[in-house]
């Protein structure tokens, strides 16, 4: 699927690796149409979720705001697990400040 078709996605279970948990977590941190994904930062939206919440989720949800806002930037659908390592890096970056 383009990018410019990314628009006729209408419901969050329409994006790869979105299932009604993620959707349900998603609406939880203000994201309620797919659209609403754009220009998110995952890690923010993770950090919102645990907020929100009051509980810290697996970080392989981190893994799946990846996949999810990258697809409707327009890249093209990937497994989240494809993004595990980049967030490891990530994250481990972040803790030794490098």
């Amino acid at each position: 699927m383009t990018a410019s078709r990314r628009t006729e996605i209408t419901h969050l279970q329409q994006i790869p690796n979105v299932g009604p948990s993620i959707s349900a977590n998603l609406r939880l941190i203000g994201v309620s149409s797919p659209l609403d994904l754009l220009g998110r930062d995952p890690y923010e939206m993770y950090d919102a979720l645990c907020e929100t919440t009051g509980v810290r989720h697996d970080p392989c949800v981190i893994d799946v705001f990846i996949s999810a806002v990258r697809f409707m930037a327009g890249e093209p659908g990937r497994p989240w697990w494809e993004f595990t390592s980049e967030r490891k890096k990530k994250l481990e970056a972040e803790s030794t400040g490098r």
